[in-house]
Parts: structure tokens; C-alpha cells; sequence
């Protein structure tokens, strides 16, 4: 059973002011297929900037003789700029349309990939750094925009399909950087540069798309109209989709700045510590093909948002009495709990009837929630410092599971942010 709000609600506003059902049928059917390989690329583009540098930060630390706190400032630069430049998206959006904004950004990532390495300086690395953020930023918000209005009786499929593929690039980056680099002659500029050449490949399927207005989905000037008396911060929902999303993007980013230290610290060597890393990166490949879908079938998605939560809480659990010895167990389990990223997504999707209300709730939900976890990685940093041991940092990675629960049951409530943020008489 499918989502009664997805296929129906959805239907009647986007298509009213959607420019490609007014094409002939083939016409229609290639625009479809080319967006699809549209939607994948971006979606591998979304995270490999992250990951790549990750892999190769002490090379770069060597390199540009970084401080040790300017290091520390890159890895919390990413959340900063989504939240920063996300907010930017809706308006641009507007006023170029969202197809033409995702292109941009895809041109963004590829620039500032191929510039960072060559700059020569931590300033000029941090500002090429900045600019391929500001891609992926826009884009983060609008590909939920783009699945609504060109598919919006397959939210929960179209979603799988591209935080399938953002997960796919998130750890394949992570995964070959360095070998890669070491086949490339052991350069750590060539090894992060050669990431562009997939935003290049991304821009590539977009430019047509935009250039038949197929991928704005109608006028610029429709958009206006439709968001008109919109005040999403009126709306519980979205409220709570901001908060969940800030604390998943806070349990995510914690997973992956310090699981495999703490498997280290108990015992277990670095080359299995970061096995177990990549294990739980890898959990979100299929299942965020699944749980979009199977969140479009349900009225509420509470259940899921219940169950992944308990995965969590058993991961934290088994880390905090067993870390070494059930090791393959809670890399798994918190594998899992990571899915409640896809299933943010589809709820942006759910919780809004049209193309700029999904917009605007998309924008709000990622900008704030990436404010949001800026400070977990840094604070269980600070506790594993005092506190000597990681005790103190699982309890609290543990403790910020249930509000994340309960927000995620408020969020995944069958209504719409138009219903709760609309004026009267709107709707």
C-alpha cells in the first residue's frame, strides 16, 4: 500500500505547473531516463569530497603545514556549510529552478576539487574547500525537490535509488583514495583531485535537462505562488523531522570520526577497526534502496524510525560492555541505526504536498539539523579526554538515541507541513 499522501496529494499541484507532461510522449520518456542517470551521478558527488580528504589528511596536514586545530576545523567545515549554503537552495531554486541549481553545484564540486590540492596554502584550501561544499549543499536540499516533482508517485523508490548511490560514494571514496592514490604515482593532490572527474561526469546528463526546462519542473513563477504564506517554523513537523535529522547527521558523524578508535582502545588491531568501519558504512548501500521504500507503504513511519533507534541502543549497549568481543555484532547494529539517514529523506518528501513546500521543508530540516550536530563529534572528543576512557561518550551517544526516537515517531506522523504552516484558508 502506498503512501496516500505521496501518489494523491502530490498529483494535482505538480502537474499543473510541470513543463515536461507537456511533452510527446518520447520526448517525456527520454527526459525520465536521462534524470535517473542525473539523479545517481549527483548523488555519488554528494559525499566523496568528505571521504577523500578523510582518507588523506595527515598527507595533506604534511603537505600544506597545517596546525593540528586547523586540521580539527576541517572536519567539522562539512556539517557548517551544508547548514550555511542549504538555506540558499529554495531561492535559488526559484529563481533558476532546481535542475539548473544541481548542475551548478555539481560544476561547483568538480572546480573546487580540481583547485584545493594546487593552491599551495591552508587558506586557499579551506576556500576551494568551501566551494565544492557549497555544491554539495545545494544539492543535498533540492534532489528531494527534484524526486517529488518529477516522481512523485515514487517518492520512497526514487529516494532508495539515490541515497543507495550517495552511500555507494561515501564509502567507495573512502575505500580506494589511497590505494588509488599510491597507483597514481603517491601524490596526495593527484589522489584528491582525480574526485572531480566524477562532478565532471555528474554536470554532463544535467546541462540537457536543463536546457529543455525539464528538470525545473515548470515555471520559476509558479514556485512563488505556491509557497506563498508558507512559514515553515509554524510547523511541529518540520520541527521534528530538523531535530531527527540533527540527531542522526550528530550519531553519523560520531560513528565515523571515532567507532574505530574506540575499537582500537579495546584491543582490536587498526586494520580490523577500520574493516569494521567500513562494514558499517557499507550496511547503508542496500538498505537505503529498502527503507525509503518501505516507509512510502506505511500511513506513519514511527515503526522504522523505533526499530532503528533499537538497533542503535543495542550497538551502544554491546560497545560499552563488549567492544572487542562482539565487535562484528555492533558495527552491524550501528550500520543499521546510520539508515535513519535515508529515511529522513523520504520523510522530507512525505511531510509536503508541493514542489515548494518540499523545498522549504527541505531546507530547514538539513540547514538546521546540520547545526544541530556540529558539536557531538567535538563534545564526545572533550569527554573521552576527561573522562579517561569511553564510558562517558557511549552513554551519551546512547542518551541522544531516544530524543532522536521520539522526534522521529513526531515527525513521521501522516500530515503535511502545509496543513500546520499554510494561513487559513490556503489549503
Amino acid at each position: 500500500m502506498a503512501s496516500e499522501e505521496t501518489p494523491t496529494m502530490t498529483q494535482t499541484p505538480i502537474r499543473t505547473e510541470s513543463a515536461p507532461e507537456a511533452k510527446t510522449a518520447p520526448a517525456r520518456a527520454w527526459a525520465v531516463r536521462l534524470m535517473i542517470v542525473g539523479i545517481v551521478l549527483a548523488a555519488l558527488n554528494l559525499r566523496p569530497a568528505i571521504t577523500s580528504l578523510g582518507a588523506l589528511l595527515e598527507e595533506v596536514r604534511d603537505g600544506l603545514g597545517m596546525s593540528g586545530s586547523v586540521a580539527g576545523l576541517l572536519t567539522s567545515v562539512p556539517p557548517l556549510c551544508f547548514a550555511i549554503f542549504g538555506v540558499m537552495a529554495p531561492r535559488l531554486a526559484r529563481r533558476f529552478g532546481p535542475g539548473a541549481v544541481v548542475c551548478a553545484g555539481m560544476a561547483a564540486i568538480a572546480a573546487g576539487l580540481v583547485i584545493r590540492p594546487f593552491t599551495g596554502s591552508t587558506v586557499g584550501f579551506l576556500v576551494a574547500s568551501g566551494l565544492a561544499l557549497m555544491g554539495i549543499a545545494v544539492s543535498n536540499v533540492l534532489m528531494p525537490v527534484i524526486v517529488k516533482r518529477w516522481f512523485p508517485d515514487r517518492v520512497g523508490s526514487m529516494t532508495g535509488l539515490y541515497s543507495m548511490a550517495l552511500a555507494l560514494g561515501t564509502s567507495l571514496a573512502a575505500a580506494v583514495t589511497v590505494p588509488m592514490t599510491d597507483a597514481l604515482g603517491g601524490s596526495w593532490k593527484t589522489g584528491l583531485a582525480v574526485w572531480a572527474a566524477l562532478a565532471v561526469a555528474a554536470v554532463v546528463p544535467w546541462v540537457p535537462l536543463v536546457r529543455e526546462q525539464g528538470a525545473e519542473g515548470g515555471t520559476t513563477a509558479g514556485t512563488p505562488r505556491q509557497d506563498d504564506g508558507l512559514r515553515i517554523t509554524r510547523s511541529r513537523t518540520a520541527w521534528a523531522l530538523a531535530v531527527f535529522f540533527g540527531l542522526q547527521a550528530t550519531a553519523a558523524y560520531i560513528t565515523m570520526g571515532w567507532m574505530a578508535q574506540i575499537f582500537r582502545d579495546a584491543g582490536v588491531s587498526a586494520g580490523t577497526a577500520g574493516v569494521l568501519l567500513a562494514v558499517t558504512m557499507a550496511m547503508g548501500v542496500p538498505l537505503a534502496f529498502v527503507i525509503p521504500r518501505l516507509a512510502t507503504r506505511l500511513p506513519s513511519q514511527g515503526p522504522i524510525v523505533i526499530a532503528l533507534g533499537v538497533c542503535g541502543l543495542a550497538g551502544y549497549a554491546g560497545l560499552y560492555l563488549a567492544p572487542a568481543g562482539g565487535a562484528w555484532a555492533w558495527a552491524v547494529l550501528l550500520g543499521i541505526s546510520n539508515c535513519a539517514f535515508p529515511l529522513a529523506l523520504t520523510m522530507v518528501g512525505m511531510r509536503a504536498r508541493t514542489g515548494a513546500g518540499v523545498a522549504k521543508l527541505s531546507a530547514f530540516a538539513q540547514s538546521t539539523g546540520y547545526l544541530i550536530s556540529i558539536p557531538g563529534p567535538l563534545l564526545v572528543g572533550v569527554l573521552y579526554q576527561h573522562s579517561g576512557g569511553w564510558g562517558v561518550p557511549i552513554a551519551l551517544m546512547a542518551a541522544l538515541m531516544v530524543p532522536q526516537i521520539v522526534v522521529g515517531v513526531i515527525a513521521g506522523r501522516n500530515r503535511t507541513v502545509e496543513d500546520e504552516a499554510a494561513p487559513a484558508g490556503a489549503i
